[in-house]
Formats: C-alpha cells, sequence, structure tokens
C-alpha cells in the first residue's frame, strides 16, 4: 500500500512540474539528460539549436501546440523516471526498443504523437516492466 501511494505522490508530482515549469527549464533538463538532438527529434523541430534557444529563455513560448505537450510529455516521463532510475537508465529507456510500444523507442512514440502510450509505458517501467 505504501509502495502504491509514493508512486501516485511521483506521478502526479512529476505531471505537476511538467505543467508548472517554463519552457526554458523543460528544454534545459532534457537537452542536459537527453541531448539536444534527442530532444529536438522528440519534440519534431527540425533544428537541434532550437532546443538550446528554449534552454536559454530565448523562446519563452512554443506557438506549435503538439511542439509543447511532446516537451512537456517527455519532461513529465523523464522526472517520473528519475524518481526510480538513474540517469543513464532514464536515457537508455528513452531510446530503447519498448515492447509495450510495439518494440519501437519511447522517443520515436514521442515524435510520433503516442504521448498517452509513452507515458503508460513509463508507469509501467516505474512499477518493474
Amino acid at each position: 500500500m505504501a509502495v502504491e501511494h509514493r508512486e501516485h505522490v511521483s506521478i502526479t508530482e512529476s505531471h505537476r512540474q511538467a505543467i508548472q515549469s517554463p519552457i526554458s527549464e523543460l528544454a534545459s533538463t532534457l537537452q542536459t539528460a537527453l541531448s539536444r538532438r534527442l530532444t529536438a527529434y522528440i519534440t519534431g523541430v527540425s533544428d537541434a539549436k532550437t532546443v538550446t534557444r528554449w534552454a536559454n529563455g530565448e523562446v519563452a513560448e512554443i506557438r506549435d501546440y503538439a511542439v509543447e505537450q511532446r516537451l512537456r510529455t517527455a519532461y513529465e516521463i523523464h522526472t517520473l523516471l528519475m524518481n526510480y532510475e538513474s540517469a543513464s537508465t532514464v536515457k537508455a529507456w528513452f531510446i530503447g526498443l519498448n515492447p509495450q510500444l510495439d518494440d519501437i523507442s519511447p522517443a520515436q512514440a514521442l515524435h510520433d504523437g503516442r504521448l498517452a502510450e509513452a507515458m503508460s509505458a513509463a508507469r509501467a517501467f516505474t512499477i518493474g516492466g
């Protein structure tokens, strides 16, 4: 029971952080953790320098709803997984083939707009799978 409560708090807190954090924090965290190139791929922007501009605060608002949604979801997943795993394991999770995602990587799922599926795979991974 205590484990279930901890998981709920982690899920709720990671969601809150993803919603409340400014674009610069989201991008900076993901750029450092995953690389700017992978973050650009996940969000669907063609120029990885865009991620650096976000991280540096040069762009305070992303006009493309889908891009911002992918960025916030990737951040939420990253934050959630960091409650359970090392930074290297979390990065490997993003780029590795995932059986819960029909053997594509979570990064590709996010890029393709399969946000709910990627989130479900991350939550399942925190439980042990």
